[in-house]
């Protein structure tokens, strides 16, 4: 599940009550009414990830027709809606245990500006809706794979996050299916060298994010993620290093196999080979965030870091150069 911005905020103030213990100064509510706490529990921030939908599409260089652009908006919305009932279910359970951590007790439900009966009711009504709407609007596999995220996410709420290693395993899964939908809705075959580098791509955040809420929190004893404790930094460190390499080989035996047959249709430049070098700079880029353990927002990383959306683009270039076969 994904967090909030890993920038460092103020623990909220102890003050001495009548007993002559100390007890937390109550968490400053943001104005605005339950709609608005609804929509911030939402995650607006996070609907960026589900950008992911157009990734097999677009490798397929398969977006330029409006009946391509039209499913794709379908699915983006129908998985954001999807996520975004996750997200406040999770947070209605997790409000006791968000109320203990220095940046998620000012989540809407944790700091009391939504109810948790609010938040499970509003969660429940958008999971029926977006099964509703997928078996409606989709075909049955779309619809299968997307009632499957949601159950598996369902399923992560109230047990799986507190597995060691199903917690990552799941997560990724998640970002994978994301990534996966769109070739799903649009009949493109997937291939194994997409899935590796997806999948192997995903769990490199995964655990970069795992890693630096480690470090994050490791005077906190675990008392905000128990599961945090059974993992060790060293092992975090691990698992987001294997993964980073794993998707940079990945890409780059694509790149090597795909860029064959495009000097072969004639393409000026080695599109494809040249984009080697612009993803692997931007997953070293990204490690460098992971390193320091300020990895724990993906979202803020790849929005606020200037460098990383530089070579972001240059990698869009190149690979849309690759697939219009300049």
């Amino acid at each position: 599940m994904a967090e909030p911005s890993t920038a460092v905020l103020d623990q909220p103030e102890r003050r001495p009550d009548h007993s002559g213990t100390t007890a937390p100064t109550p968490v400053h509510r943001r104005k605005g009414g339950i709609l608005t706490g609804l929509l911030r529990t939402a995650r607006p921030r996070q609907w960026i990830k589900n950008v992911l939908v157009a990734a097999a599409p677009a490798a397929a260089g398969e977006l330029a027709s409006w009946h391509t652009a039209a499913q794709l908006a379908l699915v983006f919305a129908l998985f954001t809606a999807a996520a975004s009932s996750v997200y406040l279910i999770n947070d209605a359970r997790d409000a006791e245990a968000d109320r203990a951590h220095p940046v998620k007790c000012r989540r809407p439900v944790a700091a009391g500006e939504v109810p948790v009966t609010a938040a499970y009711a509003t969660g429940a009504l958008l999971t029926l809706g977006t099964v509703g709407a997928a078996v409606t609007l989709c075909d049955a596999l779309t619809a299968a794979l997307l009632s499957a995220y949601i159950a598996m996410q369902l399923a992560y709420c109230v047990r799986l996050k507190h597995v060691l290693v199903v917690d990552l395993a799941v997560v990724t899964t998640g970002f994978l299916m994301r990534a996966m939908v769109g070739g799903v809705a649009l009949s493109i075959p997937l291939s194994r060298w997409f899935l590796i580098t997806a999948g192997f791509g995903a769990l490199f955040m995964v655990a970069a994010k795992r890693y630096s809420e480690a470090v994050r929190m490791a005077d906190a004893g675990g008392a905000t993620r128990a599961l945090l404790t059974a993992y060790t930094t060293g092992y975090l460190r691990f698992v987001w290093q294997l993964a980073a390499g794993a998707a940079v080989l990945g890409y780059c035996l694509w790149a090597l196999e795909s860029g064959d047959a495009a000097a072969a249709n004639g393409s000026l430049l080695p599109w494809r080979q040249l984009s080697m070098i612009a993803f692997t700079l931007g997953v070293l880029r990204y490690a460098v965030f992971a390193d320091r353990g300020a990895a724990g927002a993906p979202e803020e990383v790849v929005l606020r870091d200037r460098p990383l959306a530089v070579i972001g683009l240059m990698w869009l270039a190149m690979y849309g150069m690759a697939v219009a076969g300049v």
